[in-house]
């Protein structure tokens, strides 16, 4: 009873940490506006299942999908044996599913290896192209030590999880040729059983190799369980929502604010009433809380890929702007407003502020809205949201806007249209 007892105080434990602390990426994430995506819930649905589950996006780089499928399909299905372990170790059984499947168990046991073996293959892959091959979008300035090291210290984590799973198994099937206490005869091991020669063959070194890397591997879930919200591998979750709640209309489309457009149909109409809106709130983004909930779970869906940045044209020519960055910083910044909000309570400012504190002007006027960042992610996270909502607060409450910008509004105020020339030359502009 003794292992059981330790088992349930651990399993009890990582779950307790881990409902905790997805309560408070919740509490971050609801910390922005209010947006609507419920509409078109059938579109949404299907949204979710060909990027979300079919990886569609993932596709453009061929590699890098067929990889990724292994470690994804085995992340999903493995979990299948994950559910035995767990209840094996409440209950005190031994492969409990061996009986109520029979045949198909072996069937299954035979999946997992072959998937624990892609994974860690394409674990191994990952490492060389991040840290031997180096790839370029791999680097930026935003990616300092930490993006880098969480990087690395995921896969190798999922590579010893495997390798625990394998030998596991290797040491499973050597008892069960043994006749070993009840290690019964279950499982197909088409992996494991080219590593159970290397294995001793005394009975007692076999089981507790086996039990080690059982504790091992389940405590090692438990643990990257609890690791995930604090890294970028959260998207593992937050894929799911992300891609649901999606902005369905098309890209570059933006979004007029009610009370200018009030504004500006008053002004057009003197007959137009205008609708009751509330009070207006700030033009544009200037912190997070100015942005809604839905560029927030953006924020926290970011895996850190940097197909957005490789793609975009600013950074390409040497700008300062990364979309990358501008997922990162929002992350990172509406972290610290819910770490201020557990220390010093709701009313505390930091004065601080996204802009100029995390994202500079520079990077921002930087973006030429071509939306490839946007085609580019793997989740549909839009960078270029937050950006614009930032732009609207530097010109609409700053009035700060770069001289071209300037001179463009002078010309649309005057004239109608973005050039110097008048109304009056209006048919003469063709030319």
């Amino acid at each position: 009873m003794i292992p059981q007892i330790l088992f349930i105080i651990v399993l009890a434990a990582a779950v307790y940490l881990f409902s905790k602390n997805v309560g408070k990426i919740r509490r971050n994430i609801l910390l922005g506006k209010d947006t609507d995506r419920s509409d078109n819930p059938a579109l949404r649905w299907k949204t979710m299942a060909k990027i979300a589950l079919g990886q569609t996006k993932m596709v453009k780089r061929p590699l890098a999908a067929v990889l990724h499928f292994f470690i994804y399909a085995g992340f999903i299905i493995i979990n299948l044996e994950v559910m035995e372990i767990l209840l094996d170790g409440v209950i005190g059984t031994h492969r409990i599913f061996s009986k109520p499947l029979g045949g198909l168990y072996n069937l299954l046991i035979g999946g997992f290896e072959i998937l624990a073996i892609l994974v860690l293959l394409a674990c191994v892959v990952f490492l060389a192209r991040r840290n031997i091959a180096r790839l370029k979008r791999f680097s930026g300035v935003e990616m300092t030590k930490w993006p880098r090291s969480d990087a690395n210290y995921i896969l190798i984590t999922e590579i010893l999880l495997m390798t625990a799973f394998l030998t596991m198994n290797a040491a499973d099937h050597k008892l069960q040729l043994l006749n070993f206490g009840h290690y019964i005869k279950a499982g197909s091991f088409p992996i494991s059983s080219f590593i159970s020669p290397l294995l001793p063959d005394s009975a007692t070194s076999l089981e507790f190799i086996e039990r080690f890397c059982w504790w091992f591997h389940i405590t090692g879930i438990l643990f990257f369980l609890n690791y995930v919200p604090y890294s970028k591998h959260f998207h593992i979750l937050l894929a799911f929502p992300n891609t649901y709640y999606s902005n369905l209309k098309p890209k570059g489309e933006f979004t007029n604010m009610a009370s200018v457009t009030n504004e500006v149909k008053a002004m057009l109409d003197p007959s137009f009433v205008p609708e009751n809106i509330g009070e207006p709130g700030r033009f544009g983004a200037k912190d997070v809380t100015d942005l809604t909930w839905k560029n927030l779970m953006e924020a926290y869906t970011c895996t850190e890929c940097g197909r957005c940045t490789s793609v975009c044209p600013a950074n390409q020519t040497g700008k300062l702007l990364s979309p990358r960055k501008i997922m990162m910083d929002t992350r990172d910044r509406i972290t610290e407003v819910g770490n201020n909000l557990d220390k010093h309570g709701k009313d505390y400012q930091d004065s601080k502020t996204l802009l100029d504190d995390y994202i500079s002007r520079e990077e921002l006027w930087a973006c030429t809205t071509c939306n490839a960042c946007t085609d580019a992610c793997p989740v549909n996270i839009n960078p270029l949201e937050i950006i614009i909502e930032m732009r609207q607060y530097i010109v609409m409450e700053e009035s700060q806007a770069p001289a071209s910008l300037n001179i463009m509004f002078g010309n649309v105020e005057n004239n109608g249209a973005p050039w110097k020339y008048s109304n009056a030359d209006r048919l003469n502009w063709k030319g």
